[in-house]
């Protein structure tokens, strides 16, 4: 799955949280300046392209777009690569860096194990 650029985003953010939408809907809920028409209209395109965004069409010259990845989906696959990327496919790399680095401690990291261990 490709990644997302930040305006691909901010587009993508637009679908998962207002749903099923035309671009001059999704231009709306920009605020002032807001894009053009035109340039929302050619990252909906890419975004068709890499496969995160589908249409159906109200007409001959009107569409609704609406998300085919859900942000869930998203973001599993987003970790996974990064995780493949940059830990080479150690998620027990990224847990070792995040305790050195101090974004979570030993007893959180403690917490989620007997989270886990009550599970089972």
């Amino acid at each position: 799955m490709d990644r997302l650029t930040k305006k691909e985003e901010e587009i993508m953010n637009l679908l998962w949280e207002h749903g099923d939408m035309q671009v001059r809907e999704m231009q709306a809920l920009y605020p002032e300046p807001k894009p053009h028409v035109n340039t929302i209209a050619t990252f909906v395109k890419i975004l068709e392209e890499k496969g995160f965004v589908a249409h159906k069409a109200i007409n001959q010259r009107c569409y609704i777009y609406f998300a085919k990845v859900t942000r869930d989906g998203y973001k599993t696959k987003s970790l996974n690569g990064l995780v493949e990327k940059w830990f080479d496919k150690s998620y027990l790399g990224v847990v070792s860096t995040l305790v050195q680095e101090e974004k979570i401690s030993i007893e959180e990291l403690q917490e989620m194990i007997n989270e886990i261990k009550g599970r089972k």
